[in-house]
């Protein structure tokens, strides 16, 4: 019998080769897995079967994971405002963990001894699907044809050619990868530090010029509705936030960052809905939460992102942080007005229940209703006591 290995498996070039490498010249029985967090409509999914069996794969699958992914990430980027140096909201890098999971599962799943994966040796994703299956594999043999060969593209296609499978492998000018947080573009101008995409390489050209008004309504710091439009599932609002905002060429922009293997590199992204939605609800935490709630956030979310950016997901530190955000929600409900432009948007303002603006203290530079003047003057001396005891000491340093 042969040995069963689960493919992570695109339908690109690199997984393509996978499938004819493994199963022609290893003589593996592959499963080609695909992981839908929102990358694949129901027509590509065909053509991915179509091709898997052409190329040799022993069975084909397709897992519909957007759910899962929201419930176990997406939510959670959403409540700490995470974007990487404050710029890319992750939305591409996110996926792989749970592409990673789900390979995982349904190799023990078959009983495969062993999973492979078509990552180069020279970017990102490597290490998040390593991550996931040296942590909870048992054992499994990791298989990785692209990096452990250090195939060039042309040496991918004049194999699968050689192979009886001429199919038209021309590299498009724009690497283009779509999921539900966003889609990454990657071109020749990425792989410099000065030159700027053109509008032609993002998918989402601008269709739409007059401005218009949307109203996001939050619950527990979930987009649970859209203007008048009511959902059974945040999904569906951030599909429809976007389908709206993408005819304005919103959320475009290139991240540069330091990756997990060392060194620097520079990626454009198209996400209108995730960055729309963080900003609004960041919008509404400024209104409804405390100084140092907001601050806690801040720093425990910086580093979620981070360490969900470099693969380590699964550390049980993120469960910690993840407890502390969703405690943190129970007053971020209410409602955000954004205003969508060509290629920007405004935020308005909020009304919220727990808005802390309507508080009966009083009004910032107008009213005040809960002290007096002379409690600030005695506030303000006792304020002042530990830096004047710092400088009493020596005097001269007390130049401005």
């Amino acid at each position: 019998m042969k040995n069963k290995v689960v493919l992570a498996y695109s339908g690109g070039l690199d997984t393509s080769y996978c499938i004819a490498y493994l199963s022609q010249e290893k003589q593996y029985e592959v499963h080609a897995l695909t992981v839908n967090t929102g990358g694949f409509t129901k027509e590509e999914i065909t053509s991915l079967e179509q091709r898997a069996f052409q190329l040799g794969a022993a069975s084909f699958k397709v897992i519909e994971a957007e759910e899962q992914f929201y419930e176990k990430c997406i939510k959670y980027l959403v409540y700490g405002n995470v974007l990487r140096n404050q710029t890319y909201p992750l939305s591409v890098s996110a996926e792989r963990v749970f592409q990673a999971i789900n390979c995982l599962q349904y190799a023990q799943q078959i009983g495969a001894k062993a999973v492979a994966h078509g990552s180069t040796g020279a970017g990102n994703d490597q290490v998040r699907f390593d991550l996931i299956f040296e942590t909870f594999g048992d054992n499994l043999d990791i298989i990785t044809p692209i990096r452990d060969q250090q195939l060039s593209r042309q040496q991918e296609v004049d194999y699968l050619e050689k192979s009886g499978f001429a199919w038209p492998w021309e590299k498009a000018q724009y690497s283009i990868n779509q999921g539900l947080w966003g889609t990454s573009v990657g071109g020749a101008e990425t792989l410099t530090s000065h030159q700027a995409l053109p509008d032609a390489a993002f998918p989402n050209p601008l269709k739409t010029k007059a401005p218009s008004t949307v109203k996001l309504h939050f619950k527990h710091g979930e987009l649970w509705g859209i203007d008048d439009q009511k959902v059974t599932h945040p999904l569906e609002a951030i599909k429809a936030l976007e389908s709206k905002a993408l005819a304005y060429a919103i959320g475009r922009d290139v991240h540069v960052g330091d990756t997990i293997i060392g060194i620097k590199g520079r990626v454009g992204f198209a996400a209108a809905a995730p960055l729309l939605i963080i900003k609004a609800h960041h919008l509404l935490e400024k209104h409804v939460l405390s100084k140092w709630q907001q601050y806690w956030k801040e720093q425990l979310a910086n580093w979620y992102g981070m360490l969900l950016h470099e693969g380590q997901y699964a550390d049980p530190v993120m469960r910690n942080i993840e407890a502390f955000l969703t405690d943190s929600q129970e007053r971020v409900s209410g409602t955000v007005f954004v205003t969508l432009l060509p290629y920007r948007f405004e935020l308005q303002g909020i009304q919220s229940d727990y808005d802390l603006m309507q508080a009966r203290f009083g009004q910032y530079g107008e009213t005040q209703a809960a002290w007096s003047g002379d409690d600030v003057k005695g506030f303000t001396k006792i304020l002042a006591n530990a830096t004047k005891n710092y400088y009493s000491l020596d005097a001269k340093s007390m130049t401005l």
